[in-house]
């Protein structure tokens, strides 16, 4: 299979101008993809662009990862039903700077090959363009009729929509037009929200230098029940290890429906199409072991993280969800602890208090882990509650330091799956 062909089966081709597969095959190509600075790190949302850059080189062309420096001021509307809020320069240079160290942890970047990724800010060549300047250089080439047809114009038409934001379309086909010049471009791609703002950049290329120019997009991903993808009850699900540690990354995966995980393993992994329809047959075979979820799970979170997160989140899982770990759960580092315990419910008490020694349903009770203490007996009582995996039987149990995990914590376990952190403060 070709790159092209590759990606259809991928399921990561929308739309494609006519003549793309062969300018790919033809010579070696250069092509971008666009990365709004909204946040210090990218979420799971934007690996499929990076996944595309990705394809791009893996197949011998030339990665380019544009920031949007420049873009970022403005706000793309593209499937947004309303302005966003605009960022401060300082913000938008730091977001740039954590982006761009994401970005390396996928692209190859200066290793004096022909197809080494390069990155480009909008911002450097945006900064000295005047208004007048682009109005009379780049506004005359687009009409306005053309702007209007846009989808991503005509769903915030109803609703109302800033000449900022309407001009968004222009400001990104810019892009693309001086790429094209200065860099060689060729090829964009993007998500499918983003067609009109790129076919933009191919029409003010064909109008504005007589270029030729080509691009596709992917479709965006969605969950099989129509939820939307990369969205967790506690919010979206980051690349930054800061943001979302990689315990919680791969759970993300580890917990997608089967439906989804069949159709994600072909989006998010690299790993070979006979390779993938081999794991698919055996999981079909018996979905309860989920063979899918959990190779999606480990090759995504050993792509985005590293082999010892990857390692360290089976690990963690084990120790939340096996009865014999209450030995292992002592040997976690404090910020281990809390990585395998992010989102979990969290509740101070008083440390003087349990270096005294406290009865574990008076502890119970007053964290608020159980609305009373006959709760908390009755369910002591049923075998029901552990403390730091190990299971509670004697009401009159007293909590002590030697309870301590790192000398702070305490484990609470409420039936089989939930999880209560106590930190003694």
């Amino acid at each position: 299979m070709n790159l092209i062909e590759e990606l259809q089966w991928r399921g990561l081709i929308q739309d494609i101008i006519p003549g793309t597969e062969e300018q790919l095959g033809k010579e070696l190509t250069t092509g971008y993809v666009g990365f709004d600075p909204t946040s210090d790190s990218l979420h799971i949302g934007s690996l499929v662009p990076i996944i595309l850059l990705m394809h791009l080189q893996k197949a011998g062309h030339q990665p380019i990862a544009l920031v949007g420096g420049a873009t970022g001021m403005v706000g793309d509307p593209s499937g947004k039903s309303e302005e966003r809020n605009m960022l401060s320069m300082e913000q938008i240079e730091l977001n740039v700077q954590g982006i761009r160290g994401q970005l390396a942890h996928f692209l190859h970047f200066d290793d004096g090959t022909k197809n080494a990724a390069k990155l480009v800010n909008n911002y450097d060549w945006f900064k000295d363009i005047s208004f007048l300047d682009f109005i009379r250089d780049v506004g005359k080439f687009i009409t306005v009729n053309y702007m209007l047809s846009k989808d991503s114009v005509q769903k915030r038409l109803e609703t109302g929509m800033s000449f900022t934001e309407f001009t968004y379309q222009l400001v990104q086909g810019y892009d693309f037009f001086y790429m094209h010049q200065n860099y060689g471009v060729k090829l964009q791609m993007g998500g499918s929200d983003q067609w009109g703002n790129i076919v933009t950049g191919t029409e003010l290329i064909r109008k504005k230098s007589g270029g030729e120019a080509f691009a596709f997009t992917a479709p965006l991903i969605k969950k099989a029940d129509g939820g939307k993808f990369g969205k967790t009850e506690s919010g979206n699900v980051w690349l930054s290890a800061n943001k979302t540690s990689p315990y919680i990354f791969y759970q993300f995966w580890l917990n997608t429906k089967d439906a989804d995980a069949i159709a994600y393993i072909k989006i998010f992994t690299f790993l070979p199409p006979q390779e993938i329809d081999d794991i698919i047959a055996q999981h079909e075979v018996d979905p309860g072991l989920r063979i899918v979820q959990k190779k999606l799970a480990e090759e995504v979170t050993k792509m985005v993280h590293s082999q010892t997160d990857f390692e360290f989140a089976i690990a963690a899982s084990q120790i939340l969800f096996s009865n014999d770990t209450a030995n292992a759960l002592r040997t976690l580092t404090e910020q281990q602890l809390l990585e395998v315990m992010d989102g979990v419910p969290t509740f101070n008490f008083a440390k003087e208090n349990i270096l005294n020694g406290h009865n574990i349903v008076n502890l119970l009770s007053e964290t608020g882990i159980f609305p009373s203490k006959s709760e908390a007996k009755k369910m002591i009582q049923s075998g029901g509650v552990s403390l730091n995996k190990i299971k509670l039987t004697d009401i009159d149990f007293l909590v002590s330091k030697d309870d301590l995990l790192n000398d702070k914590y305490l484990l609470i376990q409420k039936g089989k799956k939930h999880y209560h952190l106590i930190i003694a403060q």
